[in-house]
């Protein structure tokens, strides 16, 4: 059998032994937990919160990835997995989500959107709300998230976008 470069090479890439830091497990349980410290502030380096719900708070991503890149943070215990939440809870933070992804669509209308729940970097549930647009780069592929710190968002396209899903949100979606 012929084995491709590049498929040698991705194997390389896995070719040692990979743990989670313990770290990622102290956080897990809910020790050190940034999301959780970080209480539910207005604005983080990361983003400018816009909506603030029973369940869930969403911020506009500050970093130029994707007009409109948002994540919605759980808030209230430490919860790692969406299959720790009771069902009142779940349904909660769902319709907060959706409230939100409802307003992205409404003020920046692109044609797709993705819901990523990941919780890998920080165990902490949150979903990224990430919308396509027809100019997207790679349609009918997974967003391509930059490999290198990406520039901030101009404030003034910042501060319209802010405007334009908070004035969607006002309008009782």
């Amino acid at each position: 059998m012929v084995r491709s470069p590049v498929l040698i090479g991705i194997a390389a890439l896995y070719d040692h032994d990979m743990r989670w830091p313990s770290s990622f497990y102290e956080m897990r349980d809910g020790d050190g937990c940034p999301m959780c410290a970080e209480g539910r502030p207005d604005s983080t380096t990361g983003g400018v919160r816009f909506y603030a719900g029973d369940y869930a708070d969403a911020y506009l991503n500050r970093a130029d990835i994707q007009r409109g890149y948002t994540i919605v943070i759980w808030r209230s215990r430490h919860v790692a997995e969406p299959t720790e939440l009771s069902p009142e809870e779940a349904s909660g933070y769902l319709q907060e989500l959706l409230t939100v992804a409802r307003a992205i669509e409404l003020a920046l209308e692109p044609v797709k959107m993705n819901y990523n729940v990941l919780g890998n970097s920080v165990p902490h549930l949150h979903t990224h709300i990430v919308p396509r647009y027809a100019d997207d780069p790679r349609p009918g592929w997974p967003f391509p998230f930059p490999e290198t710190e990406p520039r901030a968002i101009p404030t003034d396209v910042l501060e319209r976008d802010l405007t334009a899903l908070r004035s969607a949100l006002a309008g009782g979606i």
